[in-house]
C-alpha cells in the first residue's frame, strides 16, 4: 500500500498498534467472557448507503496485524461506488479476533470512505473544467496521511502534505515577513541557502498583493484568499495576461461549497482548495455483520 513517500508500512503498523492499544488494553471482558477461544466464524463488511469505498487496503492491514490466520475474501476495492447491500469483503476465521478487529477497522473505513464521499461530491460539480478540488491541513491529528488517502481514493488531490514538503506563505507570514515581495524573497533565499527544490505558493488578499507577487517573479503558485467569483474571475484574467517567464498557477481558497465551488472553477482557476473534505465530512454507514451458516 504506497500511501505517501513519507508513510511507510511500519509507519501504518505503529498506527494500528495504537489504535488497538486505545481499544483493547488487557482484554476485550465483553468477548472473552461469552466465546470460547477455539470457536470459528464469518463476519462480512456491508454497505448501508452511497458512496465511494474508501479504506479497504487499510482494513486489510488491521486484520493481518491483529490475527494473520484471518482469512479475507475481498469483492469491492478502494475507490469503488457502492450502494446500500454491497459487501466489500468477508473475513473468516476465530470469533474472537472477527470481534476484537470490527470497531477499530470499521472507524478508519467509515471515516475514510465519508472523506472520499465528500471529495466525489466536490469534483464531480467541477468535471466538465480543468481544475482540481485540492485538501488542506485540517486533518485530524494522527490521521492526516489516510486522510488525505481518501481524498485522493474520491478523485481529489493532494495539496502538501505537512510543513515540510511545500513553503506556503500565509497572510501572518506575509505581515510578519512586512509585506509580499519580502515574504517571497526570503522564501526564495532559504531556499537556495538549504538547497531545497520546493514550490513556493502566496496567499493573496487584494490585486495589489497579486500584482506585487507577479512582479517578483518567485511565486510557482498564487492563491486567493476569500475572493468572490467575480473578483476572481479578474484576478485569473489579471495573471493570465501578465508578462512573466513562468506558467503561474492559480488556486482559490475560502468560502468554497458545494454550492460555490462551480462558480470559482469556471472562473479558470487551476485549484480550490476546500477544507470541508477532512473537516467536516459524514462518516459512510457501514457494519460488520455475522454471516450465518
Amino acid at each position: 500500500m504506497n500511501i505517501s513517500p513519507y508513510f511507510s508500512e511500519a509507519d501504518l503498523q505503529a498506527l494500528i498498534k495504537l489504535w488497538f492499544d486505545e481499544d483493547i488494553r488487557e482484554g476485550d471482558h465483553t468477548s472473552l467472557c461469552c466465546i470460547p477461544p477455539t470457536q470459528m466464524g464469518c463476519q462480512q463488511l456491508i454497505i448501508k448507503e452511497e458512496g465511494i469505498l474508501a479504506g479497504v487496503e487499510v482494513a486489510k492491514a488491521v486484520i493481518r496485524y491483529f490475527d494473520p490466520e484471518l482469512r479475507i475474501e475481498q469483492f469491492l476495492n478502494d475507490g469503488a461506488q457502492v450502494k446500500p447491500g454491497d459487501i466489500a469483503f468477508r473475513v473468516t476465521g476465530k470469533e474472537l479476533s472477527l470481534l476484537q478487529i470490527e470497531r477499530t477497522m470499521l472507524n478508519i473505513m467509515q471515516r475514510m470512505s465519508g472523506i472520499a464521499t465528500t471529495t466525489h461530491r466536490y469534483q464531480s460539480l467541477i468535471a466538465h473544467t480543468g481544475c482540481h478540488v485540492l485538501d488542506t491541513r485540517k486533518t485530524t491529528p494522527g490521521l492526516r496521511y489516510l486522510e488525505k488517502e481518501a481524498v485522493r481514493i474520491g478523485g481529489g488531490m493532494n495539496h502538501r502534505i505537512g510543513l515540510f514538503d511545500m513553503i506556503l506563505l500565509k497572510d501572518n507570514h506575509v505581515d510578519y515577513s512586512g509585506g509580499i515581495k519580502p515574504a517571497l524573497e526570503k522564501a526564495r533565499d532559504y531556499c537556495k541557502e538549504k538547497n531545497l527544490n520546493l514550490k513556493i505558493e502566496i496567499e493573496t488578499r487584494s490585486m495589489q498583493e497579486i500584482q506585487q507577487a507577479l512582479e517578483t517573479g518567485i511565486a510557482d503558485r498564487i492563491m486567493l484568499d476569500n475572493f468572490t467569483p467575480e473578483q476572481t474571475r479578474e484576478a485569473v484574467k489579471y495573471i493570465r495576461t501578465y508578462k512573466t517567464d513562468k506558467y503561474t498557477e492559480i488556486e482559490s481558497s475560502g468560502n468554497i461549497r458545494l454550492e460555490t465551488i462551480r462558480a470559482y472553477a469556471e472562473t479558470g482557476v487551476d485549484f480550490v482548495s476546500v477544507g470541508a473534505l477532512t473537516h467536516s465530512f459524514k462518516s459512510l454507514d457501514m457494519s460488520f455483520k455475522v454471516v450465518k451458516q
